[in-house]
């Protein structure tokens, strides 16, 4: 509860001086086991949607794609609502990141079958969209099918987003698939210098697109997927921090997933620490928060872009 030490709204300043008295174990745990978890899959996983934004912006050649355009998010959330619904999640802690991790490998794989092997940009995209719908879909059906209301209810906050009570398991679960991810996006990062010019172009400089978009997917689906599994749903940052600091590093792509990965960390981590300090009975969710910001930069861009197109 709020005031006391392990309350959402203990300040920090408050924990540091409780690891100096006698009496310091329980701080100690609290730091360890709560806090340095919680801030670290903070900057994890908003370095992994600020990275995965930038590369799907500059795979799609659209600054108003981001991560979960290609069905990841909604696959890894599907995942992740079925060990709720069939009871997983209450038996072992970490069935609910297992579950969400498969949901998004689960996307990877139906992507490429559906778009097949040659596929363009374009049917990709395609391919992505009509997986977030059927993923959308059976997640609503299995909420209206839940016996239990407390298990609707509690899939319905999950999805919210929210980096409360995360431990140190989720961070050593996680983590490990994020670097994957990041490394799979970045030695695609200069790849997408050439395609920004458009598949064609990028062929006759000698860039295989075919191996920069399976590196790129599997890439967002790896840290996207494995941040999804274990903080839920949490928009908008893969598409505004790259947009904010598109300019700063002069429209390059491979520049831009660089500074975003930094971006989105830094954003997130501000925005986490936020949802803490703001004086509320309950804890806001870090997914509110996040899309209260991201969806009015939203709306701008497409105004933005409707004014080029005229």
């Amino acid at each position: 509860m709020p005031g006391t030490l392990g309350g959402p709204n203990t300040g920090s300043g408050f924990l540091l001086q409780e690891l100096f008295t006698v009496d310091a174990d329980i701080a100690r745990i609290i730091l360890i086991e709560l806090r340095i978890p919680r801030a670290c899959l903070a900057m994890l996983v908003g370095a992994s949607l600020g990275l995965a934004g930038a590369a799907m912006q500059g795979l799609l050649r659209n600054p108003l794609a981001e991560p979960g355009v290609v069905g990841v998010s909604g696959t890894a959330a599907l995942g992740a609502t079925l060990t709720f619904y069939t009871g997983l999640a209450s038996v072992a802690p970490l069935a609910l990141p297992l579950g969400g991790i498969a949901g998004a490998l689960a996307a990877v794989i139906l992507l490429f079958i559906v778009a097949g092997k040659y596929a363009t940009t374009a049917t990709l995209l395609l391919a992505g969209i009509a997986l977030n719908a059927i993923a959308g879909a059976l997640t609503t059906l299995t909420l209206n099918l839940s016996p239990n209301p407390f298990a609707a209810m509690e899939i319905i906050f999950w999805q919210m987003g929210s980096l409360a009570d995360r431990s140190m398991q989720h961070l050593q679960l996680s983590a490990p698939l994020m670097v994957v991810g990041w490394l799979l996006i970045l030695h695609a990062a200069p790849a997408t210098r050439g395609l920004s010019l458009g598949e064609v172009t990028a062929n006759s400089l000698g860039v295989d697109v075919r191996a920069t978009q399976r590196k790129v997917i599997l890439g967002t689906a790896l840290c996207v997927g494995a941040g999804v599994a274990v903080t839920g749903i949490i928009g908008f940052v893969g598409l505004v921090v790259p947009h904010l600091l598109r300019r700063a590093c002069n429209n390059d792509p491979a520049q831009l997933m660089w500074a975003s990965a930094v971006g989105g960390a830094s954003l997130l981590l501000a925005a986490d620490i936020a949802v803490r300090c703001i004086p509320t009975t309950a804890e806001l969710k870090l997914g509110v928060v996040t899309a209260l910001i991201g969806a009015p930069m939203f709306l701008y861009l497409i105004f933005k872009v409707r004014r080029l197109e005229l």
